[in-house]
């Protein structure tokens, strides 16, 4: 059966709220489409505000390739990525972004800062949103009206 690069941020965003962490998750795959890293958010569990699953992956697939760069790779996370990991994402030279859920309140794509339209971001990925958007966005809700 195949899985797509976004089913496998599903899994990774359910895994982080069965953690107790808001259901966000992310994989990046190299220039082939292999899948070289996959993260789901950690900021309760590891005490840190940039534990994002965007950040963790970015970090994991450093260390995976040895280099600080990620050109030619791919990052798919189930929801649009907030401001900060939109500028990690910028720094890492990510090449194509494919984005779930869309962030009204917090992101930093297409909403609120738009991180990648200003004339100090010096590196812009491709950008995908909406894919398994409703699958995201209802994860992203059933997560938070439980703890309502």
């Amino acid at each position: 059966m195949f899985t797509s690069h976004m089913d496998i941020a599903l899994t990774e965003a359910r895994a982080a709220a069965a953690r107790g962490e808001v259901p966000v998750g992310a994989v990046i795959t190299g220039p082939d489409g292999v899948v070289i890293a996959q993260a789901g958010n950690r900021t309760r569990e590891l005490n840190d505000p940039t534990a994002h699953a965007e950040i963790l992956a970015i970090r994991a697939a450093c260390a995976v390739l040895g280099q600080e760069r990620l050109e030619g790779c791919d990052l798919h996370v189930t929801l649009e990525p907030c401001p900060m990991c939109a500028g990690a994402i910028s720094f890492a030279r990510i090449r194509r972004l494919y984005y779930g859920a869309s962030d009204p309140k917090s992101g930093g794509v297409a909403q609120g800062a738009r991180v990648f339209s200003h004339p100090q971001c010096h590196h812009v990925p491709e950008i995908y949103d909406g894919l398994s958007e409703a699958q995201a966005a209802r994860l992203l809700k059933d997560f938070f009206e439980a703890r309502r």
